[in-house]
């Protein structure tokens, strides 16, 4: 089977982008989205999205990791909005369904801002934290003499209590009051990606509980800059958004 296919990313988070609207890759297998997004034999991506139809929202954001698990991706959200923008479904704002929902989306001047769901509370792990945002994202406070990404990443993934269902793990450090920076090891990808929306915002919402006067977060990723909005409800946040780019790579055609 021929596949048309386009690429984009948001800060470095890449993605295989599937104009799927008359159902022409409901049939696409596990190992065919694998291999979509391998980096040696495929075209290579974090993640492997499909544009489908959805009888109450514009669109649906079928979403796969690399390894064909699925779970709602904040930068493939922002992609998919850009996408479906590309190709004449929507103009500057919209409103599409997910795995875990319905969001609302907004897009001017090449930035893509997604309104994520309400987080009802942050929950603490001993130092640590631990935040549902659309995926689970486990969050360490980086310090100096703290292991690489991928090496902490893998020893919480792969912990007793994580292994099973598997953990996103970030690394944030506060560069100022209203500035962090963050890393990202993926579960599904199961390596550092460049950026992680789910986790950009898991982050800035802990940065927001622990300086309570701020509502807005500037986050630095080792793939370009997002933002996290967000107004506090009782123990957790509403009104959350994420923003940043999502830029078009190329597109092309491949046999599967």
């Amino acid at each position: 089977m021929k596949i048309n296919f386009v690429k984009y990313q948001g800060t470095g988070n890449d993605f295989v982008m599937l104009d799927n609207m008359t159902g022409k890759f409901d049939s696409l297998t596990i190992e065919q989205i694998r291999f979509l997004c391998d980096r040696k034999l495929g075209v290579g991506a974090d993640g492997l999205i499909k544009i489908s139809k959805d009888p109450n929202a514009d669109f649906y954001v079928d979403y796969f990791n690399a390894d064909g698990s699925q779970s709602f991706c904040g930068n493939g959200a922002r992609c998919s909005t850009a996408f479906a923008e590309k190709i004449g479904l929507i103009d500057s704002s919209t409103r599409f369904n997910a795995i875990d929902g319905f969001h609302r989306a907004e897009i001017a001047n090449g930035i893509v801002r997604v309104e994520m769901h309400d987080v009802a509370k942050i929950d603490q792990i001993s130092d640590d934290f631990f935040v549902q945002t659309g995926s689970p994202h486990y969050i360490h406070l980086k310090a100096e003499n703290d292991q690489d990404i991928v090496s902490y990443g893998r020893l919480i993934r792969y912990s007793e209590k994580f292994q099973k269902e598997g953990v996103n793990v970030n690394y944030l450090t506060v560069l100022s009051k209203c500035e962090i920076e963050v890393e990202t090891y993926e579960r599904g990808v199961e390596d550092e990606t460049l950026s992680c929306g789910t986790g950009v915002t898991a982050c800035g919402l802990i940065h927001m509980s622990l300086n309570d006067t701020i509502s807005n977060v500037s986050v630095k990723t080792k793939g370009g800059n997002l933002s996290v909005t967000a107004d506090r409800k009782g123990e957790g946040f509403t009104n959350i958004w994420l923003s940043g780019p999502a830029i078009l790579v190329f597109d092309g055609s491949i046999e599967v």
